[in-house]
């Protein structure tokens, strides 16, 4: 009886292992292949709760989070140092299953974040699944014992400190390039119209209006049926309007381009059926400059050919820091519009970046370390069809770098304990 109780556990904790690790895993990853996203939702969150003092720390906090995140994830579903996993879970599903409850309760941000940009949940949601997580976090802990083991008590260590070096790693190559897994509305290949269309039969916004009227003095709330619409001693004071249920909204519903004498020119430019550059900063007194000079040819070679180009960014075009931009960058030529800032962070993960469309279709991004060099024509280059993403196989490359040292260290520790095993009969 007592064998096949110790039979049940077993199942239950290495299930508990599985669902626990892959969800974890999931999360660090998500969020490790976008660091910049990491680092703007913790940016939020801090500018929200009125942290702004932690701000300079938010980019570092991101890319740890998502490292111990990925290192939980891993050690759970190996089983690696299981007692100090689980307790080191334990504690992260303590801290973190009260803070998502605040959050649900207050919404100061209405995206929780918890698994980047790859799927998006409500705070409700997020909050309900830690509860269901932190049940899963205390049934490892106090089963641990029925885990099976796969490794030895020697390489656990060596396996925990890799996933977090390898989750370290991908954030920062993401920061340097872009991120490997585009998981945004703009990705290569989007027809940014098509995605702005909301589709016949779609369910728009429901709100409530309220209509606030005033009576010898005291004023009383009345709905659109029941206003004194033929009483004229009430006087209108007020209306709200308060949104009762979130209808359809398209993948892109805020890429605009207001131009300082034309206006709105964003139709102009997604309907031009030529090439157009987006050179992309958000701020650009935040911007890094060192590449101003590559950037600078990039617009040479865009008029030379016959290419639209504009900067696209928050910052206002008559403001000093755009005149500090100017002067810094070496008196650029090219035409500037305004742009909502989280939009332009949306579209690419760099200040600046650099983003090439052709008849509103998005067919490159590049970051502002590897801003290319321009020379024939882009009919005639490979440059000017769209590159599409190599999501799934970038994904199973970096699967691979980093299952095949675990594989040898699995295979090595075994080994090992093998000939030790061996020695100690000997002497024995």
């Amino acid at each position: 009886m007592n064998i096949e109780v110790s039979k049940v556990k077993r199942i239950v904790v290495v299930i508990c292992q599985i669902i626990l690790g892959c969800v974890f895993i999931f999360s660090g990853y998500a969020k490790a292949v976008d660091p910049y996203g990491s680092y703007y939702k913790i940016q939020d969150y801090l500018t929200a709760f009125g942290w702004d003092a932690l701000l300079p720390l938010a980019f570092v906090a991101g890319v740890l989070l998502c490292a111990a995140e990925f290192l939980l994830g891993i050690c759970l579903l190996l089983g690696a140092n299981l007692k100090t996993t689980s307790i080191l879970t334990l504690i992260f599903m303590a801290f973190m299953t009260p803070l998502t409850l605040y959050i649900a309760l207050t919404d100061p941000v209405s995206d929780c974040g918890c698994f980047g940009d790859a799927l998006v949940i409500s705070n409700w949601a997020t909050f309900w699944k830690n509860i269901v997580f932190s049940i899963l976090a205390i049934i490892v802990y106090y089963l641990r014992k029925y885990s099976p083991n796969l490794f030895s008590q020697r390489t656990d260590w060596i396996i925990a400190i890799y996933a977090g070096c390898f989750s370290i790693c991908v954030s920062l190559y993401c920061l340097v390039n872009l991120p490997i897994i585009d998981f945004r509305p703009y990705k290569n290949g989007t027809n940014i119209p098509q995605s702005m269309e909301i589709p016949d039969g779609a369910e728009p916004d429901l709100y409530e209006t309220t209509l606030i009227y005033e009576k010898d003095g005291v004023q009383k709330e009345f709905s659109m049926d029941n206003y004194p619409s033929n009483d004229s001693s009430w006087v209108f004071v007020d209306s709200k309007n308060v949104l009762v249920k979130k209808g359809y909204e398209p993948p892109i519903h805020d890429f605009t381009m207001e131009h300082p004498d034309l206006g709105d020119i964003t139709e102009d430019v997604v309907s031009n059926p030529g090439y157009t550059f987006l050179l992309v900063s958000h701020r650009v007194e935040k911007a890094d400059t060192n590449k101003r000079k590559e950037i600078a040819a990039i617009y040479d070679y865009a008029r030379a050919n016959g290419y639209d180009f504009y900067c696209m960014t928050a910052t206002g075009l008559e403001t000093k820091e755009m005149e500090e931009y100017k002067i810094e960058s070496g008196g650029v030529e090219y035409p500037f519009v305004n742009t909502d800032e989280i939009t332009l962070k949306t579209i690419v993960r760099s200040n600046p970046g650099l983003v090439l469309i052709k008849d509103g279709v998005v067919i490159n991004k590049w970051s502002n370390k590897n801003m290319p060099t321009f020379t024939e024509p882009l009919e005639n280059s490979p440059r000017g069809q769209v590159q599409q993403p190599n999501d799934w196989r970038v994904v199973f490359l970096s699967l691979v770098l980093f299952i095949v040292p675990l594989i040898l260290v699995f295979v090595i520790d075994h080994l090992l304990g093998y000939v030790l095993e061996r020695i100690k009969q000997k002497k024995s």
